[in-house]
């Protein structure tokens, strides 16, 4: 029920709205989020305090919309999500330290879709590490990509010194998950490849933080013979070359030994001294995983095996956003030329 100390909770809130809009005009994101939830802890004490109801908040956003008409962000909605904010983060140095870097659409999908709290800041965490968009988080969230993150097949431990190698195993996944275009049951099994090809490379570009594109078919001659590997990159944090081979079948053993081959010719013939040693990710449609350990055993180079899993259908809003084949094909390109 309101009360007469309600007036008192009015002015508290209308001075805090002032007092950050002289600090900040609301434009900065840290002083934002501190606002609201400033303005979350205030109802959640008042209803500790004085027993209200969740009746106060409709109130509150007619009297805040009448004392600032021109100000968005305090609907009914909103308010309750304040609420909701405050009562998740109760430590302060928590809001300080991570929360308060994400914007507030990060902030509410976080809550919405994560319930535990370790898992929500591990995501939050890796949202400003990577600068994802509103939908990428989304996406993220919807593939778990915790659950895939370092879990590819791969002997790491045994071809890179520490921490190297724990850094290289956390940068896989398993499996990989991109979209997808559709083909007809006619199509060649190179023009599939192809498509694959264009399609990882973009991913990887956008959603692998650190791959640095080098080129696609990327010609190397051993022994005056011609060999091609799918896909060439470098690794700004790892320091390395990464070769990506890809196959649209399930996985062979044999496919180790080719890619073993391709990343000794490419420490030979294109890492620099100062680079680290050359990391092979072979990405098949489907993999058993003790067939793979087995096939990785007195393998010399470092190599991972991880799957590939095709997003059928993309959200419009992240589709949009996405680049066409004819975009994709101009950018390989420029990296060719």
């Amino acid at each position: 029920m309101i009360n007469s100390v309600y007036p008192h909770l009015l002015t508290e809130i209308k001075q805090r709205i002032l007092s950050s809009q002289l600090k900040a005009a609301l434009s900065v994101n840290a002083e934002m989020i501190t606002l609201y939830w400033n303005i979350g802890n205030d109802i959640a004490k008042k209803q500790s305090e004085k027993g209200w109801s969740a009746g106060v908040i409709p109130q509150l956003a007619k009297d805040l919309k009448s004392e600032f008409p021109n100000l968005k962000g305090f609907s009914e909605r909103n308010l309750s999500y304040m609420l909701k904010f405050a009562n998740e983060y109760q430590d302060v140095t928590i809001l300080q330290q991570l929360v308060a870097k994400l914007p507030w659409g990060h902030n509410i999908l976080l809550i919405e879709k994560i319930k535990d709290q370790n898992l929500r800041f591990w995501y939050a965490e890796k949202c400003i590490e990577n600068n994802w968009s509103r939908d990428v988080l989304d996406v993220q969230i919807k593939t778990k990509l915790l659950e895939r993150q370092g879990k590819s097949i791969n002997n790491f431990e045994n071809t890179l010194p520490k921490p190297l190698s724990d850094l290289a195993n956390q940068t896989l996944k398993d499996p990989y998950i991109f979209s997808f275009l559709s083909f007809d049951q006619n199509i060649k099994e190179r023009d599939i490849e192809n498509q694959l090809i264009q399609h990882i490379a973009k991913f990887l570009l956008e959603l692998g933080k650190g791959f640095a594109f080098i080129g696609s078919q990327y010609h190397l001659e051993v022994s005056k013979k011609d060999y091609y590997l799918d896909l060439l990159f470098y690794h700004t944090k790892l320091k390395c070359y990464i070769v990506i081979e890809l196959k649209n079948t399930a996985f062979k053993p044999e496919f180790t030994g080719k890619l073993n081959f391709y990343l000794s010719a490419v420490d030979s013939m294109v890492k620099e001294t100062e680079d680290n040693p050359t990391i092979g990710i072979l990405l098949c449609k489907d993999k058993d995983n003790i067939e793979a350990e087995f096939a990785l055993r007195g393998i010399t180079n470092p190599i991972g095996i991880s799957e590939i899993s095709f997003v059928e259908k993309l959200p419009d809003n992240l589709k949009s956003s996405l680049p066409t084949i004819e975009e994709i094909e101009n950018e390989m390109k420029k990296f060719q030329n």
